[in-house]
């Protein structure tokens, strides 16, 4: 490993290439990602300015980009790889950065409540095999303390058939709860 190497697998940008095979660097900061991001008027940084920010290597800014609330916000829709001239593919980077995040105890207090909805949902799936919407409802209302939140649309939606009150479940549960298991050990999350 030369030294050039070794710099950047210490830095947040070297962790990322190791983990995504992303290279933060081939970024010339056209803006053309930032530009086509269907969210970028909700981020603190837009996904250029992110990645210049990665470029630096210093702690610093590898602090900012772990706190920052942009990583939360990025829906993976693909835009900014479509539009990338370099083909920076950002989706997998902020998977990764939002994991490292989570790791780091850096994540950024607007981002409680998306967690709060990804850990709610995955458990539907774990448990279930599938989603079940109102054990959905029911988990993220108890993990975020939104008692209030939407509570008016729950009996519409039961009255039209769309809020079941018991989960279908597939036929072989054990087999999902296998695979969170496995995932879960081979991630280190929970």
């Amino acid at each position: 490993m030369s030294h050039h190497e070794q710099v950047i697998s210490n830095s947040l940008a070297g962790k990322v290439f190791l983990n995504t095979e992303v290279k933060a660097e081939r970024c010339y900061q056209c803006g053309k990602c930032s530009a086509g991001c269907p969210v970028v008027d909700q981020m603190d940084y837009p996904p250029s300015q992110l990645l210049r920010l990665l470029q630096t290597e210093t702690p610093e800014n590898d602090e900012k980009v772990l706190r920052s609330y942009t990583i939360w916000l990025c829906l993976n829709c693909e835009m900014c790889i479509g539009r990338c001239p370099m083909e920076v593919d950002i989706p997998p980077m902020m998977d990764f950065l939002r994991g490292e995040s989570i790791r780091l105890k850096m994540v950024h207090p607007k981002a409680r409540n998306i967690i709060s909805f990804h850990r709610s949902f995955l458990n539907s799936i774990r448990y279930t095999g599938r989603l079940f919407e109102f054990g959905l409802i029911v988990d993220y209302i108890r993990r975020s303390f939104h008692l209030s939140q939407d509570v008016m649309l729950a009996p519409k939606m039961i009255i039209k058939g769309k809020l079941g009150f018991i989960p279908e479940m597939i036929k072989k549960v054990s087999d999902m709860k296998r695979i969170f298991s496995k995932t879960l050990k081979e991630g280190g999350q929970s």
